[in-house]
């Protein structure tokens, strides 16, 4: 091919390829939810699972960090200890008892958690509870599951009544 044709296709491509660029970025923005969904809040929790059987102290250290890709917008990890509900990895409220939570409603949703957890399973407890960084409460679901001595949960905001 020539000097003159390759000199022509690239002015045709390079334009091009900005804008199919910039139309990715903008689909990716776009779609791109200050609110993560159900199916986030249940691979983070896979994952969580996966780190407590590998390595339980390392695990626990990374989500109450929040690394290791164990925080995202309003997903976290929490872990309680299985025979007496302390939390054992939480943002905010680590060494607290899981049992004594309560959602606006009055249910005892960390009692519910801590009955509802099976090893191996991942179940669901719905409550209300604010999301971040307001006080008013919403619909919360949280995926559970119990892994070793320690039971483990990721929740996400459902705007489902």
């Amino acid at each position: 091919m020539s000097d003159v044709g390759k000199e022509k296709i690239m002015r045709f491509t390079l334009p091009s390829l900005r804008v199919a660029f910039v139309l990715v970025l903008s689909v990716g923005v776009s779609e791109a939810s200050e609110y993560a969904s159900a199916a986030e809040a249940k691979a983070m929790l896979q994952r969580a699972a996966a780190a407590v059987e590998d390595d339980k102290k390392e695990a626990l250290a990374m989500f109450n960090a929040g690394e290791g890709g164990f925080k995202d917008r309003d997903l976290y990890v929490f872990c309680a200890n299985a025979s007496d509900g302390i939390e054992t990895a939480h943002p905010t409220h680590q060494g607290q008892v899981l049992t004594d939570l309560k959602d606006a409603n009055g249910f005892a949703f960390g009692e519910e958690i801590m009955r509802t957890a099976k090893e191996g399973e991942i179940s669901e407890v719905a409550y209300m509870w604010p999301r971040p960084g307001s006080e008013v409460p919403a619909r919360k679901i949280t995926y559970v599951t119990k892994v070793g001595d320690q039971i483990c949960g990721v929740g996400y905001y459902s705007d489902d009544e």
